[in-house]
């Protein structure tokens, strides 16, 4: 698998992000640093402690950097869920389902940067 056949697995922009970032060797070394990045754990902790400020905070981190290396799929899951969350002081009903579709695309882009990684 090469990088523009992953960004085509996780739902996400290769043109945008060449453009951004003129090669695959800088993408892939981006990319590998998002694996690493303690957001998504936070994120998760968060809304289970019903902590929807820091839960925010992870949600907008996340959506940030999927918006910079284009991961388009998880932008736009991540997006709704900050949105949900901006200026509550409680995990509404609403925030706990978006965030089951931020897992999943979660989930199925790291495997996908791992797999890549391993190519």
């Amino acid at each position: 698998m090469n990088v523009q056949e992953c960004y085509e697995a996780i739902g996400g922009n290769y043109q945008e992000v060449l453009g951004r970032l003129r090669d695959d060797t800088r993408i892939l070394k981006f990319l590998s640093l998002f694996l690493n990045d303690p957001s998504y754990d936070l994120l998760v902790n968060s809304i289970a402690k019903d902590n929807a400020e820091e839960a925010f905070r992870a949600a907008h981190t996340i959506k940030g950097v999927c918006l910079n290396l284009s991961l388009t799929r998880l932008f736009r899951s991540s997006n709704e869920l900050t949105e949900a969350l901006r200026g509550k002081s409680e995990v509404s009903g609403e925030a706990k389902k978006l965030v089951e579709k931020v897992k999943e695309d979660y989930l199925v882009t790291v495997d996908y940067i791992r797999k890549l990684k391993n190519a």
